[in-house]
């Protein structure tokens, strides 16, 4: 079996549901608790069996009152707890057989077989008619899907996201940043539309031949601080955590756990970022995303905000 990457799902003997966080799953899976069986739950799987969605606290709590074994910054399921792996590039043909709007937006987009799926509610078979469509796209492929979905929305055939659904999301994600800066930043970033009044995500993740792309585990936390620096490299500045490396006398490279600030600068480009700095081996790092709120820490493209 293929190894278990982000944004795979991961079943547990209980049918609890976790998603899949990390990269790095050798040992134990990185993931978070999603769904959880319970007789009044709002979901209802394909089995017929009731299911409750929990949002990040929540899923915390339970973890801390049932599987305190599991608790760490994420939570941590041994393999041998494991009794399905849900790979959204392997259930993408149920997932569009089940799903109408998802088998019409994948119409419009030519990709690799293998290259893509759909992750959250659609892959776990609990969605319902609000549920969001988030698509992973594996490795290159990934820009591939980004170019076409450029020209998609430039010819009219997928309209360009509303205000009113630029502002919903802004206001799930409550960044450190305005909301005019906020939609100047994701305009140009073409990994997120609206197709038939959904909302939907091109979710980036590695390809199985790069998984180890970026060394894993948190760093020593050193102090706070921001900095400006310039982008030498984003090519994995989609990924999660979105990767930037910097020109910078200090800090080799800003990460950021949330994806509010993924692909927020193009390399070249002057940032300014806030976060807290962390040493790796003989480099530091500078984090943003520390929390789930991310207070306090953004990263913003100077270089974009003073070219309006």
């Amino acid at each position: 079996m293929p190894s278990v990457r982000l944004r795979d799902f991961i079943e547990d003997p209980h049918g609890c549901l976790y998603a899949v966080s990390n990269y790095d799953n050798t040992d134990r899976i990185g993931c978070i608790l999603r769904y959880v069986p319970d007789a009044d739950g709002e979901r209802t799987s394909l089995s017929g069996r009731r299911y409750r969605k929990y949002d990040f606290a929540e899923s915390f709590d339970w973890i801390r009152e049932h599987k305190p074994e599991y608790l760490d910054a994420v939570h941590r399921v041994p393999h041998c707890d494991v009794v399905r792996v849900y790979k959204p590039e392997e259930e993408i043909g149920k997932v569009a057989a089940r799903s109408a709007r998802v088998r019409r937006l994948l119409s419009h987009l030519d990709l690799p077989a293998g290259s893509f799926g759909c992750t959250g509610s659609l892959l776990c078979g609990l969605e319902n008619a609000a549920s969001d469509i988030d698509l992973v796209v594996y490795g290159d492929a990934w820009f591939a899907a980004q170019r076409q979905l450029r020209v998609l929305v430039e010819a009219g055939v997928i309209p360009g996201m509303s205000t009113a659904m630029w502002r919903k999301v802004y206001d799930k994600r409550v960044p450190e940043i305005s909301f005019d800066a906020f939609v100047l930043h994701e305009q140009r970033k073409w990994n997120r539309g609206e197709f038939e009044g959904t909302y939907f995500d091109l979710l980036y993740t590695r390809a199985y031949g790069n998984l180890d792309a970026v060394p894993a585990g948190m760093g020593t936390v050193l102090c706070r601080a921001t900095i400006e620096a310039t982008v030498t490299d984003a090519s994995l500045s989609f990924d999660s955590p979105a990767v930037y490396a910097v020109d910078h006398d200090e800090i080799a490279r800003v990460l950021s756990f949330t994806h509010t600030y993924s692909g927020q600068a193009l390399a070249g480009e002057v940032i300014e970022a806030k976060g807290v700095v962390e040493e790796h081996g003989d480099e530091r790092w500078l984090i943003v995303g520390t929390t789930r709120e991310a207070k306090g820490e953004y990263i913003v493209s100077k270089t974009l905000l003073e070219n309006v």
